[in-house]
């Protein structure tokens, strides 16, 4: 690896600790839908999107977005990028090096171009999604949404925990909401390519420094609320005249365990428990669980959840207990396949082996993207497997390959009309489906 390969990958890990200081709260960075510290964000991004070129703009939703003109003024657009706001006191990368290293490509691209005269046959977008978390008004993909014309009347009436609504937080930041129409994905974005760190451990596992994304997990989150009959822990015998919902609920949890680690592919957690009015000397009365369910193909999750259902059910008539749920669905959204091959191919180009695919198991903004427009992504590894903390990072090494793989994507569209061709023909497919 050469100096200049190794200050690059550098100054890209620099850039995404420098954005890191943006937060609302000290000591830490949290950093949330439209919070005052996204300016010095905008400041920073927008300055290196300037100095590589581009032309700069703030939608009406927050989106930070610099655009490199094509060769011609209607040129297709390859989209780049990822989500600039934080879970709270987060680590420097999630969501940030998508946008950093989407500036950095531009910069190759323009060094490029400046070497030899020439000017590229499609234009490249870069976009820092100002929410993708959920955090502030427990809505994730705000900015996705409103690029896709998604961002319903009722989300803006949505609240934070000050009484703030979505529309006011946007007023707040100085754009207007009643402008959203001009955050709207451009007609000739042909594509969408996100680098994201992986946020697990697998990559690490296997040596391995990147990996295609072939889908993003279908989910269901839902909670479990176990009614059984609060009694004196010392005078209620054991058996049948105990209506112990917190032991309902404990057979149960064990059933998902044995149940997901016995299905590939598949992840089901049960990450909270409640039992109100709890104490040592009382049987539970209540228990509330939530379970969050997770796989590639919608039918392996549906059929666990239906597994699970009945865990829950048979937990509970073997004890007296009354069972209630509530909770939602999210399907599972294949990655492009064109894009994905395309993607995959720089990999092989730019280091021979075969490109690893993964499946995400969380949520991205190309899972939105992907409604409209052909989109893929690139993991790099998660050192410890660590995300969503301070102590998330990234490998120098890992940025440069995934640097270096983008530039070859970049290449090949470039060097490749028929393919470029085919992408533009893909993406009018999709925006067609879309209004059908």
């Amino acid at each position: 690896m050469s100096e200049t390969n190794i200050s690059r990958a550098q100054r890209i890990i620099a850039r995404c600790r420098e954005i890191a200081q943006c937060t609302e709260v000290s000591g830490e960075t949290t950093r949330t839908f439209l919070a005052p510290a996204m300016h010095r964000v905008h400041e920073l991004l927008g300055g290196w999107m300037k100095a590589a070129g581009m032309s700069v703009r703030v939608d009406a939703v927050g989106n930070l977005r610099g655009v490199l003109q094509g060769a011609e003024e209607k040129a297709p657009r390859l989209l780049t990028g990822s989500h600039l706001d934080t879970v709270a006191n987060a680590g420097a990368f999630d969501g940030v090096l998508g946008v950093v290293m989407g500036v950095a490509l531009v910069e190759e691209l323009a060094a490029q171009n400046a070497a030899t005269g020439g000017v590229m046959p499609y234009a490249i977008e870069v976009i820092g999604f100002s929410e993708e978390e959920g955090v502030r008004f427990a809505k994730p993909f705000l900015g996705s949404l409103a690029l896709i014309g998604e961002l319903r009347p009722e989300v803006l009436a949505r609240t934070d925990a000050n009484g703030t609504t979505v529309a006011q937080a946007i007023r707040d930041f100085g754009l207007e909401p009643e402008e959203l129409s001009n955050a709207a994905l451009d007609p000739a974005a042909f594509a969408y390519l996100e680098f994201h760190i992986e946020q697990g451990p697998v990559l690490e596992s296997e040596g391995a420094a990147l990996a295609v994304v072939d889908a993003i997990a279908g989910q269901t989150r839902m909670t479990f609320t176990f009614t059984g009959h609060a009694n004196h822990a010392g005078t209620t015998p054991m058996g049948r005249l105990r209506q112990d919902a917190l032991a309902a609920a404990a057979e149960w949890i064990c059933e998902v365990e044995r149940y997901a680690a016995a299905t590939p592919g598949l992840v089901a957690t049960v990450g909270k428990m409640e039992v109100p009015s709890g104490a040592s000397n009382v049987v539970p009365g209540m228990a509330i669980a939530t379970l969050d369910v997770r796989h590639a193909q919608d039918s392996v999750r549906h059929e666990a959840n239906l597994h699970f259902m009945s865990a829950a059910e048979a937990a509970c008539q073997k004890r007296g207990i009354e069972l209630s749920t509530g909770g939602f669905d999210q399907s599972a959204v294949p990655m492009d396949r064109t894009v994905t091959a395309l993607l995959g191919g720089s990999i092989a180009k730019s280091f021979c082996p075969p490109a690893r695919t993964l499946t995400s198991g969380a949520g991205h903004d190309a899972m939105i993207l992907a409604r409209r427009v052909p989109s893929a992504m690139l993991f790099l590894r998660s050192p410890g497997g660590v995300s969503h903390h301070p102590d998330e990072t990234v490998l120098v090494e890992d940025v440069e390959a995934a640097l270096k793989v983008g530039v070859e994507f970049l290449a090949r569209l470039r060097d490749d009309r028929a393919m470029l061709d085919q992408l533009v023909l893909n993406a009018r497919t999709y925006a067609e489906a879309a209004h059908a």
